[in-house]
């Protein structure tokens, strides 16, 4: 069955973007040598799960606060949904949908990174409710 193998972000302001995420979750960047500006983002050893992905200027108008998103939503990873929402803030992103439980999976929150992008982030605790 096909799963993800790559994921992009867009970007009004890629340097900013690339800040946020460095800053928040430790992913690292590197510009890809082609035609087209993009940056490849790794988010990990290639040993543990998971994605690598890219970044590069958003095409098109940005949404407007009020209109729905249209995306396709990853979640992150991570040991302390409480660190990383503090985290998001300190780095000029915001919570769109804070902290709740997954009763039995975790606790998920959603964040908007400085362009306005949704991603999630889910900390595993069985014990959730």
């Amino acid at each position: 069955m096909p799963r993800p193998i790559h994921f992009e972000i867009q970007a009004a302001d890629p340097a900013r973007a690339i800040k946020f995420y460095e800053t928040v979750l430790g992913w690292t960047f590197h510009k890809w040598d082609g035609p087209m500006p993009y940056w490849m983002v790794t988010t990990g050893a290639d040993a543990e799960p998971g994605i690598n992905g890219g970044l590069h200027p958003r095409m098109g108008p940005m949404p407007t606060d009020g209109q729905a998103v249209i995306a396709f939503v990853c979640t992150v990873g991570v040991d302390s949904v409480d660190a990383y929402v503090a985290r998001v803030g300190e780095a000029g992103g915001k919570i769109c949908v804070p902290k709740m439980p997954i009763p039995g999976i975790g606790w998920l929150a959603y964040a908007n990174d400085t362009e306005g992008n949704i991603f999630g982030l889910m900390q595993p605790d069985p014990a959730a409710k």
